[in-house]
């Protein structure tokens, strides 16, 4: 079956940086756009960066724009997020997500995606 495993997460102080990989098995790694959403306390996941099958097109959240940036290596079945110039507000449960569904959308809400991993814990203190 298919299984997405976040790692990467702990406490980093304010302005430190975080790379958070996504391992992907049971799919065919290559076939699948993939995504990353955030779960912040009190709130609703929130998109955060998706990437293609590809890896040539990337999306943003404007709160992570020029701080975050997705990429995958499609012959380790692994997505990336590296993190930088983190700010309290990035504070939050990182989860990656798969999908190899088709959306007229920019796949940026969660409806898009169909596997999901159990997520890993972000903290950012001063």
């Amino acid at each position: 079956q298919v299984q997405l495993v976040e790692s990467g997460g702990g406490l980093v102080q304010i302005g430190g940086s975080l790379r958070l990989p996504c391992a992907a098995s049971g799919l065919t790694f290559s076939a699948y756009r993939m995504g990353w959403f955030r779960r912040a306390p009190g709130k609703e996941r929130e998109f955060v960066a998706t990437i293609n099958k590809s890896g040539r097109t990337t999306v943003y959240a404007d709160s992570v724009k020029g701080r975050f940036t997705i990429s995958r290596d499609n012959a380790l079945n692994t997505v990336y997020l590296q993190m930088n110039s983190l700010k309290h507000e990035d504070t939050a449960v990182y989860y990656c997500a798969a999908t190899a569904r088709f959306s007229l959308g920019t796949y940026t809400i969660h409806e898009d995606y169909n596997y999901w991993g159990p997520g890993t814990q972000v903290t950012v203190s001063s």
